[in-house]
């Protein structure tokens, strides 16, 4: 079985920071991508930012320069930090993996619980 937890979000004012977190565990042989999903209400998840199969990283336009992706391949765990946030950032955040398990040659995408992001004065 493979498990991915989320923590760091939370309610923060316009310009703030979070730093969230997601770490995977289980049977684990690699990881083959990582990344941050959100959802607004009302609204499709959409990609935040992402580690690709060939290690670049790709961001959604809204996000660009403001928020960075980066990971620990001991810890199996992917971070984003997010800065001078604002309200049209307010959504539930979801990390996703790619990952291959011990004794198959495929990957499996699995998701985190997700994590509740508000942007709030």
């Amino acid at each position: 079985q493979v498990q991915l937890v989320e923590s760091g979000g939370g309610l923060v004012q316009p310009g703030g920071s979070l730093r969230l977190s997601c770490a995977a565990s289980g049977s684990i042989a690699s990881i083959n991508a990582m990344g941050w999903y959100r959802q607004a209400p009302g609204k499709q998840r959409v990609l935040v930012a992402a580690f690709t199969s060939s290690g670049s990283t790709i961001y959604a336009s809204a996000v660009k320069g403001r928020f960075t992706i980066s990971r620990d391949n001991a810890k199996n765990t992917v971070y984003l930090q997010m800065n001078n946030l604002k309200p049209e950032d307010t959504a539930v955040y979801y990390c996703n993996q790619r990952i291959v398990r011990w004794g198959q040659t495929w990957a499996d995408d699995y998701w985190g619980q997700g994590t509740q992001v508000t942007v709030s004065s």
